[in-house]
């Protein structure tokens, strides 16, 4: 992460008499009457029709990096979620599906032009999607789908395998075929498209300063009608700068993924509103390596995940009150119905009890449990990411009130993913994306990092693997609960939340679907309500 960090430059020189501090003091009471007829003490209020986001990264950040939000200012998903969570078309213009749901024909919009005014097209389509999953790319898995055009605004794609990716994605967004066809693959990062992109969305570029910011105006031709608001800033932060004073101090408008814990900075300040989107997709989970003969035992692994107060938890993190727990994977739509199982509760007797029939006491009264002379104490490997520094901190404090000792290693998210897929680790403190089929496959089948071996669940895991009948993979996610529960190969801690800070002028942001205002500006507007 990039942070922006501006310095206030001043320079101190004694005043050498009364009447140059008179003739300076009227000199700056002018000043300051004209800068108020101008403008209010708040700047970005002041704005008329510009939005400033400060942003992480820098200006690839329009390029094809699906966590990153800022391209859909740009380029177009075909469908996208409306205030209610309901997927509204965007490039698409209706679909059907096989029986089952292998096979999906997509209709796309005919008044959809790139801003060079070259129509959007299927092929443009297919061009995306075989880019992605082509061996110099791999974002998505080869061979996993086929992709037929059947005229310019019609084609088919069959999956084969599963994948990240979905048939009415809201979150892939496409590019133009014919601007990009002759670059070479290998080489997708480092495109200058990305720096100065033609796009179809409700936005398009004007200029930027390489690290410092992009600029961007509402697209005249946009298929819906030009955006209410005029311009958008993208200013980019390089690592270390304290964002939450770049918002107070009226820079900018709005940040996108401020730390929560800023957020009691804000408390008082009716300048802005906060908004919130729990990403069921992303939790807090700790793994316990099963090649650990610590960790083996389920017994242990439910006794050490009694231990942890993980409502109070919620709490330290700041969290927003009603956030869920969870002890089993699921699917996006068992989570919207309300079905899935109750948590475990907080119980440090049980967690006890459930350690003595283990074998594991505190023999000499140290204050630390063992069995057979060895003390329990591992090492957890920490994600330095999304508050899990600081969630270590209190789960080292509560498995130390069970006689259990963790010691914390704290490595950047890349190098935790690597030791973590490669089972390198006793205990590891982490981001599972709970996102589909295929990541839990991973994770919990036959090959899995953590050693879980159950026969059962690798067989429902396949099961829903073979399947795009969401029917069938949601039977076979019940089925798999029970198992979950007993075994609990992973504790899972919280959600994470998605935050997001935006000035009062800013209207048509709301929680949970309208949280984020760089995926939603084409929908807002501005309004002048006086402090």
């Amino acid at each position: 992460m990039r942070y922006v960090l501006e310095h206030l430059l001043y320079r101190k020189k004694p005043i050498r008499s009364k009447s140059h501090a008179l003739i300076l003091a009227c000199i700056c009471l002018i000043a300051l009457a004209s800068a108020q007829c101008s403008r209010s003490d708040d700047r970005a209020y002041s704005r008329e029709s510009t939005i400033t986001v400060l942003h992480c990264c820098d200006e690839r950040v329009l390029g094809p990096y699906w966590r990153y939000t800022p391209q859909f200012l740009v380029f177009l998903p075909l469908v996208a979620r409306n205030a209610k969570g309901e997927l509204e078309a965007r490039l698409a213009k209706s679909w059907e599906h096989s029986a089952d749901y292998g096979t999906w024909t997509i209709h796309l919009r005919t008044n959809v032009f790139w801003q060079d005014g070259v129509r959007v097209t299927a092929h443009d389509i297919k061009f995306t999607m075989d880019l992605l999953s082509h061996p110099e790319v791999l974002s998505e898995p080869p061979s996993a789908y086929s992709i037929n055009v059947l005229d310019d605004s019609t084609y088919t794609i069959t999956f084969h395998k599963q994948t990240r990716y979905r048939p009415l994605d809201d979150y892939q967004v496409y590019y133009p075929k014919h601007l990009l066809e002759d670059l070479d693959p290998a080489e997708i990062w480092e495109w200058d498209f990305w720096i100065h992109p033609v796009g179809n969305g409700p936005y398009r570029y004007v200029r930027h300063v390489p690290q410092t910011m992009i600029e961007l105006e509402a697209n005249p031709d946009f298929y819906e009608g030009k955006p209410k608001i005029d311009r958008v800033v993208l200013k980019f932060r390089p690592s270390g700068d304290p964002s939450l004073t770049e918002l107070l101090s009226g820079n900018v408008d709005m940040l996108l993924y401020i730390n929560r814990m800023d957020l009691l900075s804000l408390s008082k300040d009716h300048r802005f509103r906060v908004y919130d989107r729990i990403l069921h997709h992303r939790l807090r989970a700790i793994a316990w390596n099963q090649h650990h003969p610590f960790f083996r035992d389920p017994k242990v692994r439910r006794a050490l995940t009694l231990a942890i107060n993980r409502r109070e938890l919620l709490q330290v993190l700041y969290l927003p009150e009603g956030t869920p727990l969870f002890d089993v994977i699921f699917t996006k739509e068992q989570l919207e119905g309300g079905v899935l199982p109750e948590p475990l509760p907080y119980d440090p007797k049980r967690a006890n009890q459930l350690l003595d029939e283990a074998g594991w006491r505190d023999v000499d009264g140290d204050g630390v449990r063992e069995r057979d002379g060895e003390p329990f104490r591992f090492t957890a490997l920490v994600a330095h990411t999304q508050g899990l520094d600081a969630a270590a901190v209190y789960i080292q404090a509560q498995l130390r009130r069970v006689g259990v000792e963790m010691d914390v290693q704290v490595l950047d998210e890349d190098s935790a993913d690597e030791r973590i897929w490669a089972g390198e680790f006793e205990a590891a403190i982490f981001i599972f994306y709970n996102e589909n089929v295929f990541y839990h496959s991973r994770f919990f089948g036959d090959d899995s990092p953590i050693a879980y071996s159950r026969p059962r669940v690798s067989a429902l895991l396949r099961a829903a693997e073979a399947t795009w009948n969401p029917n069938e993979v949601d039977r076979a996610y019940r089925d798999l609960w029970p198992i979950f529960r007993e075994d609990l190969p992973v504790t899972f801690l919280s959600p994470v939340v998605w935050t997001g800070v935006a000035h009062r002028r800013i209207q048509g942001l709301s929680s949970p679907w309208r949280t984020d205002p760089v995926r939603n500006m084409d929908d807002l507007w501005l309004e002048d309500d006086d402090p």
